[in-house]
């Protein structure tokens, strides 16, 4: 079979009289494999929304030929499920189309033309689901006049023999997905690792209010607990103590305020009535001023439980340092409240780079087991680097503001890759495409819809989830970025799936 790559050939199209020729057609039938003993041509195009790989038997004058196209969602490489699907046949301004409504079965349509002239075509494939559109078209496909002109063109065509076959229902059923190989910058890197911290804006100390016994606000308050902010965490009693009792000392100060309030009541009226000079007035009304606050600092957040501590940000709780029903002072930590907005990552760098570290461009960490981020893509930066080392720790540290959630907990360990001089341009593909054997390195290459092939590869650098590829692939070519295993092990089966799908 021949196998045909188009890659990403997006045309605007535009018929202002076009000429249909619409033919009802069984939609129950198989591939058309060998229809007519006519060859069978087949095609495979990517958008960046779709992958469409259709057969049909070639075109030709006065005959119908029956398309099996094959519609991938790239997105989760789905089969397309609802929609339908136009095919027209343009040559200039006219020409002939055919649509269905609805997939044979999942992924699969089946639409039909029947050609009138032997001619080089426009062959548009139009997809239309509930949830996107989009145009896909092939050019030069040619209409042969007779079949055995056809025949006589194209039936010597060899098939690859290190195809590996791999139907797109197997591809549908399993996780699966597909990239292109792109030419991107790179950048030479330094292999470390870092660990996790909480940034010093992101968490909250709060300390005792006033002297006391600490009651918890819930009886399952521990460290990692999420709170709301204004959520009562502790309350301060200090009922029974002879010596910094809040509530006698909330007492007193109200007397002095209600005292402080009627004195400057009575003074306001005799300095309005020009009794009282102003300055004798003045005094009164700060001694009033200053017994106001002082009140309403000791009663705020207090009720009969005690001095409330609440929480200030939501987040959770990072440590706690007061023991429930434990006494103690004013200003002693109680408990640190964190939101984990932000974190800190810690980097440590041989001395031998101290030279590189100056031109740090990027940093790729792992906020999550197995998932690389980048710290530009992300709205990070480089907060410092040491200038210094010292004898227990004979490394640089590089510190880093991380501006996403980070999953690994404080104070663990993460793989990270300091980028570092002058980018160049190279090819790259994702590092989950790789297969490993021994040392030696390999990916699967998808050469149409249902033909891939495992190529050898020399690797360069690597850039977080990206690495560059010396030798061994094609700027536009496409690779298994999941399943490649199973495409792999579906060579080794001993026997290829047999040719054909049930519609």
């Amino acid at each position: 079979m021949r196998y045909i790559i188009v890659l990403l050939s997006l045309i605007v199209f535009s018929c202002q009289s076009t000429e249909d020729h619409v033919h009802s057609h069984d939609e129950a039938g198989g591939h058309p494999h060998g229809n007519e003993g006519k060859p069978v041509a087949d095609f495979t195009v990517w958008t960046d929304k779709t992958e469409l790989f259709v057969e049909f038997p070639v075109l030709v004058v006065g005959e119908t030929s029956r398309f099996a196209a094959h519609f991938t969602v790239l997105n989760g490489h789905q089969p397309v499920r609802e929609g339908s699907v136009t095919v027209s046949l343009i040559k200039g301004d006219k020409g002939i189309r055919h649509t269905v409504d609805a997939p044979s079965s999942p992924g699969i349509f089946g639409p039909s033309l029947q050609p009138k002239r032997a001619d080089i075509y426009q062959l548009v494939f139009d997809l239309k689901t509930p949830a996107y559109s989009d145009r896909i078209v092939l050019n030069d496909i040619k209409v042969f006049a007779t079949s055995e002109e056809a025949e006589k063109a194209l039936g010597d065509e060899e098939e690859n023999d290190n195809a590996i076959t791999f139907l797109k229902e197997q591809a549908w059923k399993m996780e699966f997905q597909t990239a292109p190989i792109l030419k991107k910058e790179v950048y030479q890197t330094i292999p470390t690792s870092g660990i996790w911290k909480l940034a010093p804006s992101d968490y909250q100390t709060l300390v005792a209010p006033a002297t006391g016994r600490v009651g918890f606000g819930s009886s399952v308050l521990t460290e990692g607990s999420s709170v709301k902010k204004g959520q009562l965490l502790m309350s301060i009693n200090s009922s029974g103590l002879t010596s910094n009792n809040l509530g006698a000392e909330i007492r007193k100060a109200k007397a002095n305020y209600e005292q402080a309030r009627s004195e400057y009541e009575r003074k306001k009226e005799l300095h309005e009535s020009k009794i009282v000079p102003k300055a004798e007035f003045e005094q009164v009304k700060q001694k009033y001023r200053v017994a106001k606050t002082n009140y309403e600092t000791l009663s705020s957040g207090y009720d009969a439980g005690g001095k409330q501590v609440v929480a200030p940000i939501d987040g959770y709780i990072k440590s706690i340092q007061a023991i429930n029903g434990g006494f103690v002072e004013q200003g002693d930590a109680l408990v640190t409240v964190t939101n984990h907005k932000s974190s800190l990552l810690e980097v440590h760098v041989s001395p031998k780079y101290g030279a590189a570290l100056q031109h740090i461009q990027n940093l790729w960490y792992q906020p999550k087991t197995g998932f690389w981020s980048s710290l530009k893509e992300k709205g990070g930066k480089i907060l410092s680097v040491g200038k210094e080392i010292a004898p227990d720790q004979p490394l640089i540290s590089v510190f880093a503001e991380v501006n996403e959630g980070v999953e690994m907990p404080e104070g663990s360990f993460t793989e990270a890759l300091l980028a570092v001089g002058k980018p160049t341009q190279c090819l790259v593909v994702p590092v989950s495409c790789l297969m490993e054997d021994y040392g030696n390195y390999s990916v699967i290459v998808q050469l149409s819809g249902e033909s891939f092939e495992r190529r050898n590869v020399t690797l360069g650098k690597r850039n977080g989830s990206e690495v560059e590829i010396v030798n061994g692939l094609s700027l536009g070519e496409v690779v298994v970025t999941k399943g490649a295993y199973q495409v792999k092990m579906a060579s080794m089966s001993g026997r290829a799936p047999a040719h054909g799908h049930e519609h």
